[in-house]
């Protein structure tokens, strides 16, 4: 076995270097696993650039790493040596919180973040908590796996966690990273679909990805035209910029809701007359856990839903880093190791 791996580490704020680092044993509970390829998501930015939560640098962002076990720690028990394996955002719930007590453990107010609190993806090698840890079936290979497990799964519990039925309007906000695949899964899930964007360039490709309907929100009313539909039963905003949130409200049916993945700082306006006439609300929704991880993969495998994207060498992670940064990426940038 090789002595040292190479990883890509945050070093300080800005910046991305490429080293070499020994390898090590896992320590208990852990295993230590050979990534195969890691997607580049825009929450690496935490990592990077230090400037929404505190990082101890040196550190090796990344959490939509797949690859196989390569050794188990003392007290793992069900995961073996070979594999095949996945690590998302969150890097393992403590059991013992009133969340995890309470079988919430997306909510584990001891969670560490893969990436941010513990080195993530960005290696030929890491480590995790067998806690963290997600099956990967064999019908995804590695680089089709790995942005489900933060752009997939985030999108994919939301409209789990949403009261749409087979058959609703459910609208997708956004033709990124996370929101091309929203479509798929509104789709794949029986809704009727409706992709919105700025502009009309995005309409082919909503359509391609699986959307009934497209609205332009820069040359119409997005809201009156999801009222002219019958209204949104469902609104899953994938944008970072809340404000363009506020005016979508108004399209949603009776008793719709607002599901926002996006996250930023800005506030999202919304109208009491709204809240108070129609009875909508909004909603916030996390990553989920690794059983919910593990339902997601299984049915994306079934229905054949795969992220479209594009693969980049490990040595190449400034370049993919940049690009995604830059809204450049159509729609999924994935390290190779």
């Amino acid at each position: 076995m090789t002595k040292t791996y190479r990883a890509i580490q945050a070093t300080q704020p800005g910046v991305l270097d490429l080293v070499s680092l020994p390898v090590r044993d896992p320590g208990y509970g852990q295993v230590r696993i050979q990534v195969e390829a890691c997607g580049v998501c825009h929450t690496d930015r935490w990592t990077v650039e230090g400037n929404v939560v505190p990082v101890d640098y040196p550190r090796i962002p990344g959490h939509e790493a797949v690859g196989r076990i390569e050794a188990v720690g003392e007290g793992v028990s069900g995961w073996q040596v070979g594999q095949r394996v996945g690590v998302g955002f969150l890097a393992g719930p403590c059991g013992r919180c009133i969340a995890c007590r309470r079988g919430e453990f997306t909510r584990c107010t001891n969670q560490v973040w893969t990436g941010l609190h513990q080195d993530g993806g960005y290696a030929e090698m890491m480590m995790a908590n067998a806690s963290a840890l997600v099956a990967i079936p064999d019908e995804l290979a590695a680089e089709e796996a790995a942005p489900l497990l933060c752009a997939g799964i985030t999108v994919y519990k939301a409209l789990k966690k949403s009261r749409a039925k087979a058959g609703d309007l459910v609208a997708i906000q956004g033709i990124g990273g996370l929101g091309h695949l929203a479509i798929q899964f509104a789709r794949r899930m029986g809704f009727r679909t409706v992709a919105i964007a700025r502009g009309t360039e995005k309409e082919e490709a909503a359509k391609a990805l699986g959307a009934h309907e497209y609205i332009d929100s820069v040359n119409s009313d997005a809201g009156s035209a999801l009222q002219a539909m019958g209204g949104a039963k469902v609104l899953v905003s994938t944008i970072s910029t809340p404000g363009a949130i506020s005016p979508l409200i108004a399209g949603l049916a009776a008793h719709g809701q607002v599901m926002v993945v996006g996250v930023a700082a800005e506030m999202i306006e919304i109208s009491p007359f709204d809240l108070v006439a129609r009875d909508v609300s909004v909603h916030g929704s996390l990553t989920g856990s690794t059983v919910e991880t593990e339902d997601l993969l299984t049915f994306s495998a079934l229905q054949e839903i795969r992220a479209k994207i594009e693969t980049m060498p490990l040595t190449d992670a400034r370049k993919a880093y940049d690009r995604m940064s830059r809204n450049e990426a159509r729609y999924r940038i994935v390290l190779t190791m």
